[in-house]
């Protein structure tokens, strides 16, 4: 946190860098942490600009900022509108938790994404598709002159006005808030938000098909029936314990493989 009595505010030319920078968000995509990099390049001018002169603070802006992120990129503008007023506050405040910055993160990319996803990819790329397949098959030139309008006139017209809407959003929540004596809770709920939504992409998004039968009793439904989602709870674990370890990704990827072949082999999985 700064201790500088000067002020530092974003400005709107700010929050447009924040626009152009977000715009290869997605490019940079890894199986590690997703899409990390993109966001942190995002922010880098941000960060600079409020931790510049301590390098100690900046590398610590910099690593909370290269965690686990991945989000739809069209609507994406919002969340780093929001967190850079989050920045901003830190920047200001002796007395900011900066770990409420990464649970933030970590309670909102899931709603923001489903939202994202279902309006652009879901809605949105369905009508451009239909309009500009239908007229290429004509061999009409406008096909895919159409379809990229369609998909991304909307899509860079979001982008553009969320990174306002969620600075001002952040600002004026975290304002209220404070002036509340609410500040710990709110710290408390997106830290209990951000468990609550990898926990439930533990059980929804994780399958662990063993095949271990005890006198033709099928032991994995005997366990989730007493515990659901117990075997993924504990595989989960067991991977997180290798990452806390620096085990490499990569490493741990060819060893689930591997398990897998070897698994289905011997007729476990």
């Amino acid at each position: 946190m700064s201790s500088n009595t000067v002020e530092k505010k974003i400005t709107n030319a700010d929050l447009k860098q924040i626009f152009w920078r977000s715009l290869p968000y997605n490019a940079s995509f890894n199986y590690e942490r997703q899409l990390n990099i993109g966001w942190a390049y995002t922010l880098v001018p941000i960060l600079k600009k409020f931790y510049g002169d301590d390098k100690e603070e900046l590398t610590n802006a910099l690593n909370r900022h290269l965690e686990y992120n991945n989000i739809t990129p069209f609507i994406s503008t919002f969340l780093f509108g929001l967190i850079a007023a989050m920045e901003e506050n830190n920047a200001n405040s002796e007395d900011f938790d900066t770990k409420s910055i990464s649970s933030m993160k970590a309670g909102l990319m899931g709603s923001l994404s489903a939202i994202g996803d279902s309006i652009f990819f879901g809605t949105i790329r369905v009508i451009a598709a239909s309009v500009g397949c239908s007229l290429a098959l004509q061999g009409n030139i406008l096909g895919p002159i159409l379809y990229l309008l369609i998909f991304n006139v909307p899509n860079l017209i979001a982008r553009w006005v969320l990174v306002f809407k969620g600075y001002n959003l952040g600002v004026e929540f975290l304002t209220n808030v404070e002036k509340s004596g609410a500040m710990d809770r709110l710290f408390l709920g997106t830290s209990i938000l951000g468990l609550m939504v990898i926990g439930g992409m533990i059980g929804l998004n994780m399958s662990v098909p063993l095949n271990v039968k005890f006198f033709d009793t099928d032991l994995v439904k005997v366990i989730n029936g007493i515990v659901p989602n117990l075997i993924n709870l504990l595989f989960f674990g067991f991977i997180y314990w290798l990452v806390k370890k620096n085990v490499n990704v990569v490493w741990i990827m060819l060893g689930i493989i591997l398990l897998g072949i070897v698994g289905s082999l011997v007729g476990i999985l």
